[in-house]
């Protein structure tokens, strides 16, 4: 059974910092892409971040870009979200997924994942 596990959310001030953290277990983690999403109230989810199976590559949506940085730990089965300079606009719940990298990845595209967590909540104050 695939779980995927989510922490480091909480309420934080603009211009503050947090890092979520997401936890994979039941699957090969070497073999899949992970990424992170997130849905602010009234929104569709949208795509934040990504990072190939061998955590070669990172992809970043256009609004976090050189604020966010997506990385992972194999030997903890773990990928990370380093969030910095956060504004109120980043307030959502943030979601992980794991694509499988053996099957045409497709970054940024919610549909090509196939496991998601529960989700955890930033919030950030101005």
């Amino acid at each position: 059974q695939v779980q995927l596990v989510e922490s480091g959310g909480g309420l934080v001030q603009a211009g503050g910092s947090l890092r979520l953290s997401c936890a994979a277990s039941g699957l090969t983690f070497s073999s899949y892409v992970m990424g992170w999403f997130r849905q602010a109230p009234g929104k569709e989810r949208e795509f934040v971040s990504a990072i190939s199976w061998n955590g070669f590559s990172t992809y970043y949506g256009d609004s976090v870009k050189g604020r966010f940085t997506i990385s992972r730990d194999s030997a903890k089965n773990t990928v990370y979200l380093q969030m910095n300079s956060l504004e109120p606009e980043d307030t959502a719940v943030y979601y992980c997924a794991a694509q499988n990298a053996r099957f045409g990845v497709v970054y940024y595209s919610q549909d090509r994942y196939a496991y998601w967590g529960q989700g955890t909540q930033v919030t950030v104050s101005s």
